[in-house]
This record gives C-alpha cells, structure tokens and sequence, in this order.
C-alpha cells in the first residue's frame, strides 16, 4: 500500500474530509516527505514539535528519526485517529490545541529536561491562512529552538527567503531574516496532495540565529518602523513614514537626503553615516538608522559575497 493508498484507507476509516477553514490538505508524496526529513538534519538527540500533524502523514517519519515528536493538532477529530496510529511509539505525544495558545517555551524546556535532548526543531505544513501569524509567533516569542521547517505558499516562500532588497522584497522578509536565515530545501506540486491546493507548495527552513545581525534599543519600535515602510507600496519611503506618525516630514526629509538615500548603489557610504548616528543620542531618528542600517548591511553582504 502505498501513501496515497494508505491516507484514502485512514480518510475512509475514520470518515474524515479535509477541513477548508482549517486550510487541510493532506500530503501523499513520499519523495517530498523523505527528502524534507533528510534536509531538516533530524535525529535521535533532537525534540521536534510537529504543528497540525493531520492524518499524521509526516508524524510516522518523524518518530522514525526523532528523539522525541509533539504534536500540536487544533482538530478534535484527528486526535483519536493520532493516537490510535502512533499508540506503539515510546516517543510520541499529541497536544489538542491552537498552537497560537500554547506555551511552547515550557513545553520544550519539559521535554528537553525529562528525555535529555539536545535541540528542539519546529516542523510544520501550514495553512496560507495563518502561515505568517505562525512563523512570528515562533520567532517573536525567542523560544529554545535551532530550526524552522515549513511548508507554505510557494508565494509566501518567496517571500521569506528573497534576497533583501529583491522584487519579492517584504517586511516579512527583513523581519525573518532579524531572527534567522532562510532556505529553500524543495519545491511541492499540487498533486502531492489530497485534496490538490489551488496552489504550488514549498517547503523552507529557518536557521535561528544565535544573535541578530544587529543590536537595537527597542525591538518593539524598530520591528514597527520595517513594517511602515512597506505598508504602501506605491508611496515613497518619506511619505509613508511621515503619514504613519513615525517623524515629521522636513526632519526625515533631511535624513534622506544627507544619507543619500535615492541611490541605492552607495551602501558603504549609508552604513558608516548610520553608524555615526547611532552612537548619537537620537530619540526620534535612531531607530530609523536602525531600519537603514540593517537594510544596507543585508544588501551589502549580499553583494559582497557575489
């Protein structure tokens, strides 16, 4: 019997169909499951928690190669059906919750403690409807993690693994890239799915770093001053910042003509002026040199590595 085969016997059995407002689609493709195991590095001294495990598809491989697999399942009608298949695994465990709710921090300091695992790895195919809420969630909240592995939106993948600075370029993009680096491990076709999204998959990893790029002040702020300059796409960097409080026009004004700003060829000269800058006391304008300098340190190492 083969996966597809196996997850129409368990859909039938337990008379389960996919959930559309849980955005459900069950993966079916062995080759695709096998090589996102190989790529993310799972073995026996790692905790993974596996979130919206479905059918348990990906769990069986999972247990196969981890120290120990929690999954978190917000669908009542899967957890019957989880611990039914994995009732023989030593090293399973199935939490019903909104992984939006849990304490993921406790839960991994529990486990890594009780059954003396050396890393925790989240793992995860989501839903395009709450991919992002997700993903900052796990990055936000600074949990004891090594690694992300997801399967997304091929369009929110490029997203979140484009060069900074690139035509995908969002605020999600320099935020992920704050708390880690992004790769892409493969590409997965609507057909490995049942039912078929109307969309292209990918599946991406995020290595945590161990510290950020830079250092800032204020997270807060300067998390919300990256999203304010991509909040309109079509206005000016000047515009949008003036027009969501960030400064006064003439002030900014200033700051983006003395940094010169429009050509974007000249990163070396914008980072050393926002380095001066930012050994300054500025309450107002530090943690827009904040934003310039991380840009352009991305952009510059970037280019200099090509």
């Amino acid at each position: 019997m083969n996966l597809y085969e196996e997850t129409k016997f368990i859909m039938d059995k337990y008379n389960i169909k996919a959930n559309k407002n849980l955005g459900q689609n069950f993966l079916v493709d062995e080759n695709v499951i096998e090589t996102a195991i190989e790529k993310s590095n799972i073995n026996e001294d790692d905790l993974v928690i596996e979130i919206g495990p479905g059918l348990g598809t990906l769990t069986k491989y999972l247990l196969e190669n981890a120290g120990r697999v929690i999954c978190v399942e917000l669908d009542k009608r899967m957890i019957k059906i989880l611990e039914e298949r994995f009732f023989l695994y030593k090293n399973f465990e199935v939490i019903n919750n909104d992984i939006l709710k849990v304490d993921l921090n406790e839960i991994i300091k529990q486990a890594k403690e009780k059954y003396n695992l050396k890393n925790a790895k989240i793992v995860a195919n989501l839903p395009y409807y709450i991919t992002t809420p997700i993903i900052m969630k796990l990055l936000e909240s600074k949990i004891d993690i090594t690694s992300i592995t997801v399967m997304i939106q091929k369009e929110v993948a490029d997203r979140l693994a484009e060069i900074p600075g690139g035509k995908n370029t969002g605020a999600i993009t320099y935020t992920v890239y704050y708390y880690g680096d992004t790769e892409k491990l493969l590409e997965v076709p609507k057909s490995s799915f049942i039912p078929e999204p109307s969309v292209t998959s990918e599946v991406i990893k995020i290595n945590i770093r161990k510290e950020p790029p830079v250092k800032v002040q204020n997270e807060e702020r300067f998390f919300k001053l990256i999203k304010v300059a991509f909040l309109q796409r079509r206005k000016t960097l000047l515009n949008s910042l003036t027009n969501n409080g960030i400064s006064n026009k003439e002030e900014l004004t200033q700051l983006l003509s003395k940094l010169n700003i429009i050509s974007i060829g000249h990163f070396t000269l914008i980072i050393l002026i926002c380095q001066s800058h930012l050994q300054n006391n500025f309450s107002i304008n530090k943690y827009f040199f904040y934003w310039l300098y991380t840009v352009n340190i991305i952009k510059l190492n970037i280019a200099y590595k090509k």
